[in-house]
């Protein structure tokens, strides 16, 4: 096995992880070496672009023609 060392952790967070490793009764040490398992063995998010492949696929966007615009609808024009 080997060994880590963490320096500098906030109190907080020292205080936060003693609570949890009592609520699940584990020490501290064997807390964090479950932390640690648990986010590396957690999936890295895709990037927006990759899930929209992922569920689309690599065909190009294909638009429907855009309607006539009917009664409801009028044009804007601004000012020059």
């Amino acid at each position: 096995m080997e060994i880590l060392t963490v320096r500098n952790l906030d109190p907080t967070v020292k205080a936060k992880l003693k609570e949890r490793a009592a609520k699940h009764g584990r020490s501290m040490e064997s807390e964090a070496r479950a932390i640690l398992a648990a986010a590396v063995d957690e999936p890295e998010p895709l990037a927006l672009v990759d899930s929209i492949r992922r569920h689309f696929g690599d065909d190009p966007l294909t638009l429907a023609p855009r309607e006539q615009a009917d009664e409801t609808q009028r044009s804007v024009e601004f000012g020059s």
